[in-house]
């Protein structure tokens, strides 16, 4: 028997509740991996709390990412006592995922945890660090470098822009950090951003072209923030484009691309290939910094994560939330 979230939508409606399951219940897959933390995403709060059909198959363990143990597999690449991480591929979503203490899934979906990580902090990452690795690379394919100007980091106090700042940040950029919690500003600074600026200032519908300041963007938000990013890019200058907690609506011109050649790169986290993966993941063994991811990550356990789901569609959560699927 395991202990895992179940999201189930019977007659009397949605639902998501914490139960035991016998380990015959594991959907199919050629890797069984002993969990030993997963996290809160975006994605995951809606999930938990049905506020957007995500979960396409029913009953299911939401959790789009986890790391632990290989306990078997039939796979090539893994074996017993392997550790390994999970970021995406529909896990969670119709594929029974993370937020529990076993998961059974395609060994093509998984990669072996960087020697640098702990499977914690692999957590404490995610797929929101995981993304925001992406959204780096992204700029620094473009030729994004520090001398060119700011860069701008929308979400900043949410997992994929603390991420972000801290990146950035060892990476020698001017971090500018948007957000709609300035009583988070101190965190933010100490995460590298060297300024912070109100959600609200991005968040309106603004002008096709605004006065140009941004020489790259990391976006989570959508809508009018992504529109105005788009629109205050410098000349040959990028952004990418990651998430939509402000919306999936793109109320924007295409002034910015035709008349500055600002390019609009979308990150996609799920699908990406095992290379692409591998990458992000090396690079972020590299270069972030373990005191400040610890000081972006609060621990929660299993029973938590109902509350949490619900907390991170908010805008409760700063930083990033591990769950430890054994407490």
């Amino acid at each position: 028997m395991y202990k895992a979230l179940v999201v189930d939508k019977p007659a009397e409606g949605y639902r998501c509740a914490l139960a035991e399951l016998d380990e015959s219940q594991l959907p199919e897959g050629d890797v069984t991996v002993r969990v030993e933390w997963s996290t809160i995403n975006f994605k995951d709060g809606l999930a938990i709390t049905g506020k957007s059909p995500v979960v396409r198959k029913f009953p299911l363990t939401p959790g789009i990412d986890f790391a632990g143990t290989v306990e078997a597999s039939t796979h090539a690449e893994f074996n017993a006592g392997d550790r390994v991480v999970l970021n995406g591929w529909g896990v969670g979503e119709g594929h029974s995922g993370g937020l529990a203490q076993k998961a059974r899934v395609k060994g093509e979906w998984l990669i072996p945890l960087p020697a640098a990580f702990t499977t914690r902090q692999a957590m404490a990452i995610g797929t929101a660090g995981y993304t925001a690795m992406l959204c780096i690379q992204a700029l620094e394919r473009h030729g994004v470098a520090p001398e060119q100007g700011e860069v701008l980091v929308t979400g900043a106090s949410g997992g994929v822009g603390s991420v972000a700042i801290a990146l950035l940040a060892k990476r020698g950029f001017r971090v500018v950090a948007s957000t709609g919690k300035l009583a988070e500003s101190d965190y933010l600074m100490r995460l590298g951003a060297s300024e912070v600026i109100d959600r609200a200032t991005l968040s309106a519908p603004g002008k096709p072209l605004a006065r140009e300041r941004w020489a790259g963007v990391v976006d989570s938000v959508g809508s009018h923030t992504l529109a105005n990013a788009c629109a205050a890019a410098k000349y040959g200058g990028a952004v990418a484009a990651c998430g939509l907690a402000g919306g999936m609506d793109f109320p924007a011109s295409v002034a910015p691309f035709i008349l500055r050649g600002v390019t609009l790169y979308g990150i996609d986290s799920v699908m990406a290939p095992k290379a692409k993966r591998l990458a992000a993941w090396n690079a972020l063994a590299a270069d972030l910094d373990p005191i400040k991811l610890d000081a972006m990550t609060h621990e929660i356990s299993l029973a938590d994560a109902l509350a949490a789901g619900a907390d991170i569609l908010a805008g409760k959560v700063r930083g990033r939330l591990v769950v430890d699927v054994n407490r």
